[in-house]
């Protein structure tokens, strides 16, 4: 009975970071595989990395067959990612076929084009060098000169074929003019191939996004949906599989401090270790004040902090932490702490997140801060801004790492912004801060909104600044409407009328 269930076709890693989870494992074995793609998005890198990573990681040698760039050009433009392809060449791990425009002359009739010699010279670098992997880019190149579809797919079929039969899993490139329409130039590429895979470098709200989607695998899983990849300098192509990652974290009952006693008190005793806390408020509230209590606090139990700062300079963030008596600088030279400043604009969103991974990776810290999502948000779209914190969250909660996110209301008094409506229900806590006006004065209130499997306070208490830091006092008893940005002071007889309604309910 089992020799009549279909064989599930064995899988070779690609080596590139993300892709093999996306893909179940990797690429079928001794099968051909399309990559199509517009202009940008990425072809020719994702297609020669699979080549690299194949020599430097699992010591397979790869055989590259171009028909747009010359040799040359492909190792000059190539080498920007540490990839020592002449020297792969010398060792005999690397081979190109080179079957660019030079060596097609315009005046050849295109149907004397001779793929049978091609073919040829192909197999025999295979077989000279043992190869395990063939790039083939990219067949737009030459068959943009056949008039008649139908010689297309008879030529594509005698490829797959010919690769097939000598055993290599293949790669080959394909244009496409759209991002959301014909898979490949000619319409046809897609069905002649055993799986097709679709790279997108799209424009959304002026900004670019690239995405990598696997429309087909013949016989065997893969992960559904796009997702995000990015191109990184000695790195090549790296996928961010977001929406395929897995609630699999560990979680744990012992807390830690958030660097204020008062503030530990309101949430039940400090905060859940690998927890994720959203602090959000008004400019000036004190968001990046208590981030620098909760750095300051953790390297001062003997953590390791991590600060990612992308509103503030590192002399203003140790100038202010210096002014509330909680300097920074002797604490990052005893390597307790570490801060990272970086504009948003300076580069994607998928960059950053990559570049956030790496220093948790080399810096193996306990708790992190990222003040603010907010200056994050605004140079993305809002889905590319929700994946930017789901796998943000996911990196903390799997190296079970502490987080504090500060993000900005668009309003002085209450209201909720955009951050708190789209990832309220990825963090575990979240902790409003507001103005609350009384008199003519401006003073500042602090309430536990949220807390995932903890108790904690439900007053609204007033927060004072001075030069030792933030101070939490006393509930605001007799003032209604704070977070709602309209705060309304009570008569002491209805306070102490609410104070008996909330205690009743309380006993009941």
């Amino acid at each position: 009975m089992d020799d009549l269930m279909p064989s599930t076709p064995e899988k070779m890693e690609s080596g590139i970071p993300g892709f093999d989870f996306v893909s179940d494992g990797g690429l079928p074995i001794a099968r051909t595989t399309l990559v199509s793609g517009s202009a940008g998005s990425g072809k020719t890198i994702f297609a020669a990395q699979f080549l690299a990573e194949g020599i430097t990681k699992y010591g397979q040698a790869g055989v590259f067959v171009t028909f747009e760039e010359c040799p040359k050009d492909l190792r000059r433009n190539l080498r920007s990612f540490g990839w020592a392809i002449e020297d792969w060449e010398s060792a005999g791990k690397w081979a190109f076929v080179d079957a660019s425009p030079e060596l097609v002359p315009e005046e050849v009739v295109v149907g004397d084009f001779d793929f049978g010699g091609l073919l040829a010279r192909v197999e025999h670098a295979v077989r000279r060098h043992s190869a395990s992997r063939v790039v083939i880019d990219s067949l737009g190149a030459v068959f943009g000169r056949y008039e008649r579809s139908s010689r297309i797919r008879m030529e594509l079929l005698r490829i797959a074929a010919s690769l097939r039969a000598i055993g290599v899993t293949a790669l080959i490139t394909a244009e496409r003019t759209e991002e959301y329409g014909t898979i490949a130039r000619f319409g046809i590429e897609e069905f002649v191939a055993d799986n097709v895979i679709i790279l997108r470098n799209v424009l959304e709200e002026e900004k670019r996004r690239r995405t990598i989607e696997i429309l087909k695998f013949r016989g065997t899983s893969h992960r559904k949906g796009e997702f995000p990849f990015t191109i990184l300098p000695h790195g090549g192509v790296i996928v961010i599989p977001l929406s395929a990652m897995e609630l699999k974290q560990r979680s744990s009952d012992s807390r830690v401090t958030s660097g204020s006693p008062e503030l530990d008190a309101m949430c039940g005793g400090g905060l859940l270790n690998d927890s994720i806390v959203l602090v959000s408020g008004a400019t000036g509230t004190g968001k990046t004040l208590m981030v620098t209590h909760f750095i300051h606090g953790g390297a001062a139990q003997g953590d390791r902090c991590l600060l990612f700062a992308y509103e503030e300079s590192r002399e203003q963030l140790g100038r202010n932490a210096s002014g509330w008596g909680m300097g920074f600088e002797e604490l990052e030279r005893q390597g307790k702490v570490k801060i990272v400043c970086a504009y948003p604009e300076s580069a994607s969103l998928e960059d950053h997140l990559i570049r956030i991974k790496e220093h948790i990776d080399e810096f193996r810290p306990n708790r992190i801060a990222v003040d603010s999502l907010s200056a994050m948000e605004r140079i993305a779209t809002v889905r590319g801004f929700r994946e930017f914190v789901l796998g943000l969250t996911s990196f903390a909660k799997d190296a079970e790492i502490t987080g504090l996110f500060t993000s900005t209301t668009p309003t002085l008094t209450g209201g909720t912004s955009v951050t708190e409506a789209h990832i309220s229900s990825i963090t575990d806590s979240i902790i409003l801060l507001r103005y609350v006006e009384l008199f003519g004065e401006m003073r500042r209130g602090i309430a536990v909104l949220k807390m995932r499997g903890s108790r904690h306070e439900k007053d609204i208490r007033e927060l004072s600044i001075d030069g030792s830091g933030m101070h939490i006092g006393t509930p605001f008893r007799n003032v209604t409407g704070i977070l709602a940005g309209n705060p309304v002071q009570v008569a002491l007889t209805d306070a102490l009328r609410l104070q008996d309604i909330t205690d009743s309910d309380v006993l009941r």
